[in-house]
């Protein structure tokens, strides 16, 4: 591996929220009663303070508090755990940080003191802007408060936004999935997630499926919006990420790029790539939040850590990096995984003459029918299989 570290994110998870919506797997817990903010605050330094040594010297880039709800936090607590992190890592004096938000009047009332306190990017999980979708998606937000949020944010202070929008919701149709759409473009930020819903393993939706638009109205869906959105400016980057120039989403291009992050909280995931011992390391934390607050401070935070092997190198870049719209430099294969781009060489190959990447010998990315169908893609690639 070369000597030099790619760069260095933070993920901060507060696994609370209001509600878990019936289609959400990750890992969130309805809340009850007070929170423990100060608590789960001192948790997450502690936790990090375990970490400090495996990236001593490097500059972090970006923080991402993300859940759950992170908003259902305080400004005192947030301003806390910023200030913490600050203290123990080498915060680039230009580092984005995004909060996390829902549109909940008592978030609202929060967005001046996240603004003051150094958050410079907030991600509204908006989803729908009709009422019906989202009461099927088990919203606790109503499209009026999606609006009003939107405003608030920006009377905040907030300029680099993203909102969260979903399609393909219970009963929608395209009338309102165009509604959706232009709605979110009259809001006019600088940044938008747009992805279709999912039916994800161990959620209320997988177990109790809801009547969902069938392929060929997903199609009229996206045939709509994705040339839509770019007349309105925003470039697809990412198979669910638009942005106006200049905005893309740093903290997630450092994942699609197969950079480094520390993972802190109740279930969050880390990568380091790890000189000494010429590998990359991932690792997962404890997931329930009382086990967490538990074991913060001790070696037993940790539930799950691995090595990547060769084959598990070559999957995840590649899973990331592929689902990028301009693909990764042949160069930088070797330099995220320390592999001779020889190894996936004659497969790019192959899957160059079936149509579904293209390359210029500096560049590799998935054609628009390879993007359509990225998990064959990826798995073409499974050193692993028969």
């Amino acid at each position: 591996m070369p000597a030099t570290h790619p760069p260095l994110a933070v993920y901060v998870h507060i696994p609370w929220c209001e509600r878990k919506c019936p289609y959400c797997d990750f890992n969130s817990h309805p809340a009850t009663g007070a929170l423990p903010e100060r608590e789960y605050v001192a948790a997450l330094l502690a936790d990090l303070d375990q970490e400090l040594a495996a990236v001593a010297g490097r500059s972090v880039t970006s923080i991402f508090i993300g859940g759950g709800t992170p908003s259902l936090f305080g400004v005192p607590a947030l301003s806390a755990l910023l200030d913490g992190l600050r203290a123990r890592l080498e915060v680039a004096g230009d580092a984005e940080i995004t909060l996390e938000a829902n549109p909940g009047s008592s978030e609202q009332q929060r967005f001046a003191g996240y603004r003051e306190i150094g958050v410079n990017r907030l991600s509204l999980g908006i989803q729908s802007f009709n009422d019906a979708s989202l009461r099927a998606l088990g919203r606790v937000h109503s499209a009026c408060q999606g609006r009003a949020a939107i405003d608030m944010a920006r009377a905040a202070g907030f300029d680099n936004l993203n909102l969260d929008l979903m399609h393909g919701l219970p009963g929608q149709t395209l009338a309102q999935a165009v509604d959706d759409v232009e709605l979110a473009i009259a809001a006019d930020p600088p940044h938008l997630s747009y992805y279709q819903l999912t039916l994800e393993p161990n959620t209320y939706f997988h177990r109790y499926p809801p009547p969902l638009p069938d392929e060929d109205s997903l199609a009229a869906i996206e045939r709509y919006a994705l040339p839509r959105l770019a007349q309105a400016g925003y470039a697809r980057y990412e198979v669910s990420a638009y942005a106006r120039p200049g905005h893309r989403s740093r903290h997630n291009l450092n994942y699609w790029q197969f950079g480094d992050y520390l993972g802190i909280g109740a279930g969050a995931h880390g990568k380091l790539t790890l000189r000494s011992r010429r590998r990359v390391h991932r690792y997962v934390k404890q997931r329930q939040p009382r086990a967490y607050l538990a074991a913060a401070s001790t070696a037993s935070r940790v539930v799950s850590q691995r090595d990547l092997e060769d084959a598990d190198l070559i999957e995840e870049f590649l899973l990331n990096a592929l689902r990028l719209s301009d693909g990764f430099e042949v160069e930088a294969f070797s330099l995220a995984t320390g592999l001779p781009y020889a190894r996936i060489a004659a497969r790019v190959t192959a899957l160059c003459g079936d149509g579904l990447l293209q390359t210029d010998g500096v560049r590799v990315a998935a054609t628009a029918t390879g993007y359509r169908f990225l998990d064959d893609v990826i798995a073409r690639f499974d050193e692993r299989a028969a």
